[in-house]
């Protein structure tokens, strides 16, 4: 168990539309996270009619604390995915303002990939549909996800103004002060 109940971590979600349904299904096997209030997730499928999509994708993407990249071939041949929305997590996760998470949906191949650095989930970089049964890779990465936020739970607090803390929870403080609900 992580402990006491923290602020939720806002997660956002970078994926090809195409990936919808793998999206929907990691979605799932956090749930239990989000019953927990550990986390606030958020994908471009809550962007409500009248709203300036672009804008509204590029304030919760500077507003999550946890970025998950759903590497895929349609991932990487997304120029929006590509280009913006992993461009800007690497920036922030260069700033130590977030944490990137590239997990591997398909097979492609990533390698040289400027995420390719970073350790990915599920384990052994095998994607979720080489897995033969996906809900077995899924819990793979629910409890990598899990293991980050206990991590980001027991963290001293880092020395950033309350206005990036404003920013990145909309009023809520940052996951590292430990604050109860």
């Amino acid at each position: 168990m992580i402990g006491e109940p923290t602020r939720a971590i806002k997660i956002f979600y970078s994926y090809a539309h195409e990936d919808k349904k793998l999206r929907d299904k990691l979605e799932k096997h956090l749930s239990i996270l989000r019953h927990q209030h550990h986390i606030l997730d958020w994908h471009d499928r809550e962007i409500s009619a009248g709203t300036e999509w672009e804008q509204e994708i590029s304030q919760e993407l500077n507003a999550a604390y946890i970025i998950l990249l759903l590497v895929s071939p349609d991932y990487l041949h997304s120029e929006y995915c590509y280009s913006i929305e992993m461009k800007r997590a690497l920036e922030r996760l260069n700033t130590g303002d977030a944490r990137v998470i590239a997990i591997l949906l398909r097979p492609v191949d990533w390698e040289d990939a400027p995420f390719s650095e970073l350790q990915v989930l599920p384990r052994d970089r095998k994607p979720v549909t080489s897995w033969r049964k996906y809900d077995e890779a899924f819990l793979d990465i629910a409890k990598g996800i899990r293991q980050v936020i206990k991590e980001l739970s027991a963290s001293p607090p880092l020395d950033i103004s309350q206005k990036t803390k404003e920013q990145w929870f909309h009023g809520r403080l940052h996951p590292r002060e430990s604050q109860t609900i």
